[in-house]
């Protein structure tokens, strides 16, 4: 029987000459063992061969998406193969899954793999950060890649990407999850070293700056007089003029869920984003007064600050607080959201009589050491529910131009 050609591969279909559908699958021989097998459901190359006295079949692809003489390419791989005495089938099985091993250990698959364990402790926000600077300045270029063959110099040229367009804080934070990838890879048995460390000193250098914070009680008065005169959506404004009363981070505001408060005891619990520890915070009696006046308005929902419109579901944006405090006319080089914590660190350390591990546990700051151990299991409940209180107390007295201070100084 001659071989096949492309108009008889392409003619014959799972029909007859009269239109009707064959019962039974049928093969086309091309010569060499390999055929066309045709039925119901496409059209596929097929290999019959014998390896060690046993008779085989090799997949050899699919018609159309493999040609005819893409096949007969296939055939003569195969039959190489057999003369150097490897079975054509396990050498593809082994090619399957090398690449299947190779995808496993790929950059992207261990980075989402890591990403999936760390994001149950963070804050929605910071992971937000995290993927989205893996997704838009790693993974295009080395995500493929199987994480034991990136170099050094390759990693590099992804970081200098993002320098060149002035964004050099996410070109270190880039390399900094970059090496936490690697690490997670070498305690899972798929890496045996970290490249990011030899990428020491390669990046422009970029020192964190502090958050721009006023701690000047006269300052600290006039920024409190602004917010109490700001206007825009009442939960905006609640969200406003809850910051320099809180110790707890925008995101940890943002997220801040009815459920988790509770207003008699004055208490509201919540994930610290930096830690993940759960921690209970004291609210002043100003605080309390102001969620009250709020919960009629947003109680029904899950979040105290929900968003608008189709958004209500959800918190409100990272931005909106912001926006609020820059409405007050207070601006970036002056205050940020964050600098409050600032603020209230410097004010509570420098003219109260309170444990400094007392404040910390309010910051929820991290402390190192068996210091750090004991400090924060204590947490510092009832010195913390009278500080807070007494910090509320003073900013009313500030923003009311008075000259009394409710927080002792120390002797």
């Amino acid at each position: 029987m001659p071989p096949l050609s492309d108009t008889a591969v392409r003619a014959n279909t799972h029909r007859d000459k009269a239109g009707n559908i064959r019962e039974k699958p049928y093969k086309l021989a091309d010569g060499a063992g390999m055929y066309l097998l045709v039925n119901q459901a496409g059209k596929y190359w097929r290999l019959d061969y014998r390896y060690i006295g046993k008779r085989k079949t090799l997949a050899l692809g699919t018609y159309p998406d493999v040609t005819l003489a893409q096949a007969r390419e296939r055939l003569q791989g195969a039959r190489r193969l057999l003369a150097t005495g490897v079975d054509p089938g396990e050498a593809k099985r082994a090619a399957k899954e090398g690449k299947r091993i190779a995808a496993a250990n790929s950059f992207e698959a261990i980075a989402r793999e890591w990403f999936t364990k760390q994001a149950t402790k963070w804050a929605a926000s910071h992971a937000d950060k995290v993927i989205a600077r893996l997704e838009n300045d790693l993974f295009p270029w080395l995500g493929s890649r199987p994480i034991t063959d990136i170099t050094a110099p390759e990693l590099l040229r992804c970081l200098t990407r993002i320098e060149q367009r002035g964004a050099i804080e996410t070109a270190h934070r880039a390399l900094q999850n970059f090496g936490q990838v690697a690490r997670y890879a070498i305690q899972t048995g798929r890496a045996e070293r970290d490249i990011s460390s030899d990428l020491r000193g390669a990046l422009t250098p970029w020192k964190r700056t502090q958050y721009a914070h006023v701690v000047e009680p006269e300052k600290i008065a006039a920024q409190l007089r602004k917010i109490h005169d700001c206007t825009g959506t009442f939960p905006v404004m609640c969200a406003l003029r809850l910051v320099p009363l809180l110790f707890a981070r925008t995101g940890e505001l943002r997220h801040m869920r009815w459920p988790d408060i509770d207003l008699v005891a004055g208490q509201w619990r919540y994930t610290v984003s930096k830690t993940g520890r759960q921690h209970i915070a004291s609210l002043p009696s100003q605080a309390v007064a102001i969620l009250r006046e709020l919960q009629p308005l947003t109680g029904d929902h899950e979040y105290v600050f929900p968003g608008r419109g189709k958004n209500r579901s959800e918190p409100i944006s990272s931005n909106a607080i912001l926006q609020a405090l820059r409405r007050a006319g207070i601006e970036k080089e002056e205050q940020t959201i964050h600098g409050y914590r600032h603020t209230a660190s410097v004010r509570l350390n420098e003219m109260s009589r309170w444990n400094p591990d007392a404040i910390e546990a309010a910051l929820t700051h991290k402390m190192p050491g068996t210091r750090g151990v004991y400090a924060g299991r204590a947490q510092y409940l009832d010195e913390r529910r009278k500080m807070m209180q007494a910090w509320a107390d003073y900013l009313d007295a500030l923003k009311a131009g008075s000259n009394v201070v409710p927080i002792a100084r120390k002797a």
